[in-house]
């Protein structure tokens, strides 16, 4: 008796190659914002709103200069939202990280817009501030007062 045995392997399936806004936010997350100057085409457009001001930075190599002193320390996404749009996405998060031992939050929303080699184009960001530990404190007992007052719990 003959016994004949057939083995097929599976194709090889390749993992998607992380996307720019993916490698952005690993960027942001490991504290390498100064890395992220090839993520973005040569003459993309960062127009950033920051408490109290606006400002735009043009090309790759600017973004990533301001980027390395916004995203300096390896970081925590609190809370991540990512929103595909037809030429890239929108990104919004709660960003956690620690300076020097004291805790750190930022709140920001990017409109990012993608070129059709996938580099970065355009980043519209509207930051809601960098808040400290006592910042921070101040927030958390500011919303149980109000959850209190909406509970009808006023002390």
């Amino acid at each position: 008796m003959t016994t004949t045995t057939s083995t097929t392997t599976a194709p090889a399936t390749a993992l998607p190659t992380p996307s720019a806004v993916d490698r952005l936010l690993e960027a942001i997350a490991t504290g390498r914002g100064g890395t992220v100057a090839a993520l973005f085409a040569d003459d993309a457009l960062l127009d950033a709103t920051v408490p109290g001001w606006r400002f735009r930075r043009c090309g790759g190599r600017a973004v990533a200069t301001e980027y390395a002193s916004w995203f300096a320390s390896p970081a925590r996404f609190e809370e991540l939202d990512r929103l595909p749009v037809q030429d890239g996405e929108i990104v919004t998060y709660l960003l956690t990280w620690l300076e020097y031992g004291v805790p750190w939050a930022a709140h920001h929303c990017h409109r990012l817009t993608l070129d059709a080699n996938g580099r970065i184009c355009g980043d519209r960001v509207f930051c809601g501030g960098r808040w400290d530990a006592a910042l921070l404190a101040r927030m958390e007992q500011a919303q149980v007062e109000s959850d209190e007052q909406e509970a009808g719990h006023v002390r």
